[in-house]
């Protein structure tokens, strides 16, 4: 199941669909001025053309899970009797397509779904894979995505990826998707508070959990989100755990399975 414990407002109070749009514009920018997409990125197999895939493929997913969630049921039986290799596929038949095509399809499919999130009730449910999720989960769910891959393809073509505010709902989703780490790898939540202090671009400091808590997490927040989306190994952080649990948490830490 996708565990995440997040508080479900009734309106976009945070902005995150904003940030959302922001970060497509962002990536946008970049992809539409790159001719060769065939580049290698970071994940085995993928190029640039799979990473814009499977972005294009997400989002248009989005949409028929809101649109027709009963149809989407052959989507999700699809998933389940693929496994690993449903999402491999789907991104190496979209890639396929010339690109400006899928430059096309993904900005297309991307302004229907911001549209689609904004449309509808913040608290609506509506199915996912492993579960049911809202407009107030998937909109972060999407920017943490769409940050994630877009480093993928700034990694690719060797342009810095500066960080923005709009990591904070990256991190929000790390920090709230603790026991979906602890899952991952067989052990329960641990019952005890976390505080986790990230160094935001600004300088300032993004907190969650109690001060006194004894299982803390504490680094820059770029890092925090390059290795909960598992784009670099804490190894390659500088984040530090302080705490039994806390190392636990960093040894697996991610927002997805």
């Amino acid at each position: 199941m996708l565990n995440y414990n997040l508080a479900v407002p009734e309106v976009d109070d945070a902005g995150v669909l904003s940030a959302l749009v922001a970060e497509g514009d962002e990536l946008d920018a970049l992809v539409a001025e790159l001719d060769d997409w065939s580049i290698p990125t970071p994940a085995p197999g993928w190029t640039v053309a799979h990473q814009m895939a499977h972005l294009a493929w997400s989002d248009t997913n989005v949409l028929r899970a809101l649109r027709t969630p009963d149809a989407f049921g052959a989507e999700l039986r699809r998933a389940e009797a693929e496994g690993s290799a449903y999402a491999d596929r789907a991104a190496a038949a979209g890639a396929a397509a010339p690109r400006p095509v899928l430059l096309d399809q993904w900005r297309t499919g991307r302004a229907e779904l911001a549209a689609a999130l904004r449309d509808t009730p913040w608290d609506h449910a509506f199915p996912w894979y492993m579960s049911k999720v809202t407009p107030a989960l998937m909109t972060p769910l999407r920017l943490m995505e769409t940050w994630a891959h877009g480093q993928d393809v700034f990694d690719a073509v060797g342009v810095p990826h500066p960080p923005t505010d709009r990591l904070r709902h990256v991190a929000s989703l790390g920090v709230s998707g603790r026991a979906l780490s602890f899952a991952a790898v067989g052990l329960p939540e641990p019952a005890a508070p976390f505080r986790v202090e990230l160094t935001a671009p600004d300088g300032r400091t993004w907190v969650w959990g109690p001060e006194d808590a004894a299982q803390q997490v504490r680094g820059d927040a770029m890092d925090f989100c390059l290795y909960v989306t598992r784009r670099r190994s804490w190894s390659g952080t500088a984040l530090t755990a302080t705490g039994e649990d806390a190392q636990k948490w960093l040894e697996s830490a991610r927002v997805f399975l």
